[in-house]
């Protein structure tokens, strides 16, 4: 199993960052794909998640109506849009995969930094 996220970067306050996620090797039980960030000093918080279909999307307080989860399962990839970002966005991103019970597979994250 295998989950590679990407797209991280420096930007500044107000900007945006596309990330993105590509998986091989998963159960087909694990049809749940997710977003998680961690930042330094910080506990692993949870972002968003998506449903196989795409039609069920759930969103952390903290980034709704800024962030929006998409997947292409033609591609097995899922993104990340992170639009009006602050610096408290400022994280590692990994994604995840698992099902209605929880995450069960974690990739490598990508560092996101917005300045002020």
């Amino acid at each position: 199993v295998q989950l590679q996220a990407s797209g991280g970067g420096l930007v500044q306050a107000g900007g945006s960052l596309r990330l993105s996620c590509a998986a091989s090797g998963l159960p087909i039980t694990t049809l749940i794909r997710g977003w998680f960030r961690q930042a330094p000093g910080k506990e692993r918080e949870f972002i968003s998640s998506i449903n196989w279909s795409g039609s069920s999307t759930t969103y952390a307080d903290s980034v709704k109506g800024r962030f929006t989860i998409s997947r292409d399962n033609a591609k097995n990839m899922v993104y990340l849009q992170m639009n009006s970002l602050k610096p408290e966005d400022t994280a590692v991103y990994s994604c995840a995969a698992g099902s209605s019970i929880g995450f069960r597979y974690w990739g490598q994250g990508t560092l996101v930094t917005v300045s002020s």
